[in-house]
């Protein structure tokens, strides 16, 4: 069975069949198409175009076509040459002409999308919700060690210590404006295109709003043409799945160094391990290799779709069948490095000491004695460059810096700053790294997680 055997007399060929079914990856949509032709045939009842009766009928062999896919009983024919296809063919088998009026005013143009936004806005929601679990799990770690602290970085050199706490909590932070954009996304796609047709519409007379309405949508389309050919969901989607892979890339990048013997800053469980099949001694941190690789993935699906995107032409074009595999790829893929991190992250053992040792680099002091001067009135230039001399000379001379700064008449009272974690008790101000401002922090970032949540 074809949806359009009537215009033609040659069966589709065997090349084009093979560069035209879709069923192969878009069967996954059986839920969503499904819940789509259930309000599509109520709103078929509301408008006089299926008796009460008809509507059951087709309601309750849709929910057995449903039945059959969970159970793994769904048999595909030959001829099904997509998920809606296979659908509408169970269909008619099932429900005979009942079931043949099942497609009445819609086409698959507007079919397909709706079934697109379905899934996506449920998809969007489950990846929101895993990264929010995966916040958690950062905050939790580093309420474990409240005082530990590491050195941070700008240029990949010791710039300033900074807790443990903090650290883990930037990156919480740049996962919130994720799920933040992931909630957007999914407001903006919340848009029914059911009832659009081909292209133009039908003559007959339904109703977009009941579908809308019963799919959770929040308004039907307003132009037909747009409906059916609209795909800036599945890009935005996919901008910001690329981007939540990029911040899981930078986690990964992060948890490779650290997990270093150059750095020792921790070690993962070996349940987040691997070993090498040649060396017995390795043990490698492949989780956090692979987040950082999976990154370019979600990148190259995302600017795949815009490429076929550019110059499409209004209204549907067949072009628009490539925008499932990369969405539905990155979906999968953004959610496995989610769970895995989550995981990483839970199994870590932070190396307190190796850290803290790297943070109390003498050099990093540097910052506080030109503060101290500011703090007397000199001009911060002035202090920077005087600060910037010590620095200079205890390199030069091969000696530390508290002795050079010991010397000075007018630091030798500041030796204090050299004291285990003084450097890092100094940080006070709003949002910054130090002890003191950490409790403010904390309570910032709860109450953004739960307003996250409160929208999802």
């Amino acid at each position: 069975m074809t949806l359009w055997g009537g215009r033609f007399s040659a069966r589709m060929d065997e090349a084009l069949w093979n560069l035209s079914e879709s069923y192969s990856f878009d069967h996954v949509l059986y839920a969503h198409d499904i819940d789509g032709s259930l309000a599509h045939v109520r709103g078929l009842e509301a408008a006089g175009l299926l008796t009460r009766e008809e509507c059951a009928l087709l309601s309750d062999t849709l929910e057995a076509i449903r039945g059959e896919f969970d159970a793994g009983t769904f048999e595909r024919h030959q001829s099904d040459e997509d998920i809606h296809m296979a659908i509408e063919r169970r269909a008619t088998e099932l429900a005979g002409d009942v079931g043949a009026k099942i497609h009445t005013s819609r086409s698959r143009n507007d079919q397909v999308a709706t079934t697109l936004r379905l899934f996506t806005r449920d998809a969007l929601t489950e990846i929101a919700r895993q990264t929010l679990a995966l916040i958690d799990t950062l905050v939790t770690v580093g309420e474990k060690s409240p005082q530990d602290y590491l050195p941070g970085y700008t240029h990949l050199q010791r710039a300033q210590p900074v807790l443990l706490s903090h650290h883990l909590q930037a990156h919480a932070w740049s996962l919130a404006r994720d799920v933040d954009r992931l909630i957007d996304a999914r407001h903006r796609l919340n848009v029914s295109p059911l009832g659009a047709g081909a292209l133009a519409g039908t003559s007959l007379p339904i109703q977009p709003e009941l579908t809308a309405q019963l799919l959770g949508f929040d308004e039907p389309f307003a132009n037909s043409m747009d409906a059916v050919s609209d795909r800036d969901f599945v890009a935005e989607s996919l901008f910001d799945i690329a981007l939540l892979g990029i911040h899981l890339s930078r986690m990964g990048e992060e948890l490779v160094l650290w997990t270093t013997s150059e750095f020792n800053f921790a070690t993962l469980g070996d349940d987040f391990t691997t070993g090498s099949s040649m060396l017995p001694h390795k043990k490698n941190s492949d989780v956090a290799e692979l987040a950082r690789g999976k990154s370019g993935r979600l990148v190259g699906n995302l600017t795949g779709l815009l490429v076929m995107l550019k110059g499409l032409p209004l209204s549907y074009n067949r072009d628009l069948q490539e925008d499932k595999e990369p969405l539905f790829d990155s979906i999968t893929q953004v959610l496995l490095v989610l769970a895995a991190m989550k995981g990483a992250y839970q199994s870590m053992v932070f190396h307190t000491a190796a850290a803290a040792e790297a943070a109390d680099d003498q050099l990093l002091v540097a910052i506080d004695i030109a503060e101290r001067l500011v703090a007397q009135g000199v001009p911060f230039r002035q202090a920077h460059e005087v600060a910037g001399g010590l620095v200079g000379r205890a390199v030069r001379e091969n000696r530390s810096l508290a002795e050079v700064v010991a010397e000075d008449p007018l630091l030798s009272s500041h030796v204090d700053l050299f004291d285990r974690g003084a450097t890092l008790d100094n940080r006070r101000s709003p949002g910054s790294s130090g002890p003191v401002a950490a409790t403010g922090q904390s309570l910032r970032l709860q109450e953004r997680v739960a307003s996250l949540r409160a929208r999802i």
